[in-house]
């Protein structure tokens, strides 16, 4: 699977409640964890999946987004 598949399903990503609350404290940012998630995709050079989740490197942050359903489970910096 390639890098590519996240980005065409881009317009997928969501989280959940729980996510929500865990990535705005572990990224610390006060601002729509989505979006933010989505630019850091996007600007992304290395995106990898590892079974069943992509992540994604970009901005002193890790990201991981299940690559079936397209939620983004967790974020944390490096």
């Amino acid at each position: 699977m390639s890098k590519q598949e996240l980005l065409q399903n881009i317009d997928k990503l969501h989280t959940t409640k729980m996510g929500l609350e865990r990535i705005s404290k572990n990224l610390n940012i006060n601002c729509p964890v989505v979006n933010y998630c989505k630019a850091l995709v996007l600007q992304s050079n290395k995106i990898e999946r590892m079974g069943k989740n992509w992540y994604v490197y970009a901005d002193n942050a890790i990201i991981t987004i299940n690559a079936h359903s397209y939620t983004i489970i967790t974020a944390h910096r490096k």
